[in-house]
């Protein structure tokens, strides 16, 4: 699958003028551009207006305060004013803890990396927003659920050797700054940073405002002094939001805008854990109304059928794209997963961009790459090509940390040209997870086993293995997360498993049947490092490509799924494809998978002969709204695979061959 994580190069860059001076009295009572927000945000206005109002919000959102306190701005004046602050609810945004949910939050997002130095503004929009009509949640996860309870976060990561842990007896005691928009009911929006120092150990500092909590050992939190008034927002206005925190050495603000680039506000902060020297990671997202002080994050539950697109924007002194981490920050949730397509690449940036809906489904990856169904491989960087070779294959490796090994089993008799995945297996650091395909006493959603042990998983329960492996299951469909992000997706079916693979990190240095050298979509590489073109022959592809990444026996991680017995090792005779199906079976098979609503191309073409080959309608539903790939790869030789065009081929040599025979008998007459 097409990356999660979108390489965003940077159109341009502003500088960063943080200047800081003691606060002055109000100038002007809190609010008062913002009447008609909601008029402007809705206003008809022509592209060359449209554009304008962009470049003011960007240039606004990034422009410092002229000093410590709380402001506005309408458009068009480029002058942050003056007004009240307010405080912030007194509510904890907890630090993630315990088990990757299935949905987002709680460690499970993308976020930014900086590629080198350290991060000093972060900046969170979303876009594409689909269907997005009502969210709900509690505020401080209590009570009954309220419309258009939610805070929007900026998070860092979690870093030692904050100056404000000096009191704590935890040498590994962590900073922790949060910008956060809280958005608590009509009349109830403000924006402020929240600090916490992580693992503090012992009583928080005295006097300071800080407010203790029993997480994670003991941690402190407290909210910035100063706070900024901003309107309560009703969700239908997601699109026109757009989040920005910043730290420096010399001092922290977040700012919001609300009207489509007519309306913003910004708080200075207290800079209590010095997070400047040490923000490698941005998450932005939109989550519950806060914690409680036992440890639990709220969530916001978005309308059936919600979607958006997340962009997560950096500035960090270069113009790289940011790294692409499948870890989040924050305990509180969403009721949204990622997927189910990854946007394409567009500016601004340097920024990752992802989509999450309600229909998405996928944890986080930030490269995602899918095997599915008769053994059609999607590479990280989007190459679909053919793998037909029976046995256990490595699918992806990226260190000693996390590998992932499939089995393929041939169709033979009926189709011994085909294979179909029946396990796969990962290894996270010391743990080693496999789901079986073969059920055994009814269970039709398979078995898992964790290094060999029979290990059940309830439906719609996690399993929290040691070093911070986790195991989701809903329904038939099993999540493995570890603490870093890596990720597999299996959805056991009655007769195969459809699997992805998701990479914590991207870019990162992969191998395996799913990976491709040097980034190049048109090229894939053996174990010991032979690198192979587009179009592939078949004897490339079965014999050096498919033995060097085959797994012994005795190295496989899926052998506590056969029961002792010996698996099956080969390679196809030649090429299948779907124009090789008889006629009436391949126009069933493939009204099918355009019923279904498969896009025509090489995802239809595998969808129908997936259908046909296993048997079930249910084949095609992996290939409903699959990204189109970047590149097909083409198997060249290999026998009588390709249909009608190479028998044409064997006629025009047959042909060809006749001609030079009876041009030769006609010389050989005396």
């Amino acid at each position: 699958m097409k990356n999660l994580c979108s390489r965003v190069m940077a159109t341009s860059l502003f500088g960063l003028l943080c200047a800081f001076a003691p606060s002055a009295k109000t100038q002007s009572p809190p609010n008062g551009p913002t009447a008609s927000a909601a008029a402007a945000s809705q206003e008809q206005v022509s592209p060359e207006e449209k554009k304008k109002r962009t470049d003011w919000n960007d240039s606004i959102m990034r422009k410092a305060a002229p000093k410590k306190g709380c402001f506005t701005a309408a458009y068009p004046s480029t002058d942050w004013k003056e007004v009240t602050c307010v405080k912030s609810p007194n509510l904890p945004a907890l630090p993630h803890h315990g088990p990757r949910p299935a949905v987002v939050g709680n460690g499970n997002d993308i976020a930014a990396g900086a590629p080198s130095g350290h991060i000093t503004q972060a900046i969170g929009h979303f876009e594409n927003v689909t269907n997005v009509t009502s969210e709900s949640g509690p505020i401080g996860n209590k009570g009954p659920s309220i419309a258009n309870a939610y805070t929007l976060q900026i998070n860092t990561d979690f870093f030692t050797g904050s100056t404000a842990c000096a009191g704590s007896p935890n040498a590994n005691c962590e900073g922790w700054e949060q910008w956060v928009y809280w958005n608590t009911g009509p009349g109830a929006g403000s924006a402020s940073m929240q600090y916490w120092l992580i693992g503090y150990n012992a009583t928080c500092p005295a006097g300071k405002g800080w407010n203790q909590v029993a997480i994670l050992g003991t941690s402190c939190f407290k909210n910035s002094a100063q706070a900024v008034s901003v309107p309560s927002q009703p969700i239908t206005n997601m699109a026109n939001w757009t989040l920005t925190g910043t730290a420096t050495s010399t001092g922290d603000e977040i700012a919001m805008s609300t009207g489509a680039g007519t309306v913003a506000f910004k708080a200075t902060g207290d800079n209590v854990v010095a997070a400047s020297s040490a923000w490698n990671i941005a998450e932005f997202n939109i989550f519950g109304a806060g914690g409680d002080t036992s440890g639990g994050g709220g969530t916001a539950s978005f309308n059936p059928g919600a979607s958006s697109n997340t962009r997560t924007e950096i500035i960090y002194g270069g113009t790289a794209a940011p790294n692409c981490l499948a870890q989040g920050f924050t305990a509180e949730k969403n009721n949204l997963s990622f997927g189910p397509t990854a946007p394409a690449s567009s500016a601004p940036g340097p920024a990752v961009l992802f989509q999450e809906s309600i229909a998405g489904g996928a944890t986080s990856d930030c490269a995602a790459a899918t095997t599915i169904g008769d053994t059609h491989l999607h590479t990280f960087n989007g190459l679909f090509y053919d793998f037909q070779a029976a046995g256990d294959f490595t699918l992806a490796e990226v260190d000693k940390d996390f590998s992932v090994q499939t089995r393929q089993v041939s169709g033979a008799p009926t189709w011994p040209n085909a294979t179909v995945n029946k396990a796969v297996a990962a290894r996270f650091g010391s743990t080693k997870v496999a789901v079986c395909l073969a059920p055994r006493d009814g269970n039709e959603a398979g078995e898992i086993r964790v290094d060999g042990k029979l290990t059940p998983v309830d439906d719609g329960q996690t399993l929290e293995l040691p070093g911070g492996v986790g195991i989701a299951r809903q329904g038939s469909v099993y999540q493995m997360t570890s603490e870093s992000g890596d990720s597999v997706r299996a959805t056991v079916n009655p007769t195969w498993i459809d699997v992805s693979v998701g990479l914590g990190r991207w870019p990162s240095s992969v191998h395996g049947l799913i990976a491709n050298p040097n980034g190049n979509v048109n090229q894939l590489e053996t174990r010991d490092g032979v690198v192979l073109n587009n179009p592939f022959s078949f004897e490339d592809l079965y014999h050096r490509f498919a033995e060097s990444w085959r797994v012994s026996s005795d190295a496989s991680m899926l052998s506590a799924c056969n029961g002792g017995k010996d698996i099956e090792v080969g390679i196809p005779k030649r090429t299948f494809f779907a124009a090789d199906l008889e006629p009436g079976l391949r126009g069933r098979a493939n009204g099918v998978c355009t019923a279904a609503g498969v896009k025509p191309g090489a995802l239809l073409e595998a969808c129908t002969l997936d259908v046909a080959v296993i048997g079930q309608d249910s084949a095609a539903n992996v290939y409903v709204n699959a990204i189109t790939p970047v590149a097909v790869g083409t198997i060249t030789g290999g026998g009588s695979g390709g249909g009608i065009l190479e028998k044409w081929w064997w006629l025009l040599l047959l042909l060809l061959a006749i001609i030079v025979l009876v041009w030769w008998l006609k010389r050989k007459k005396p």
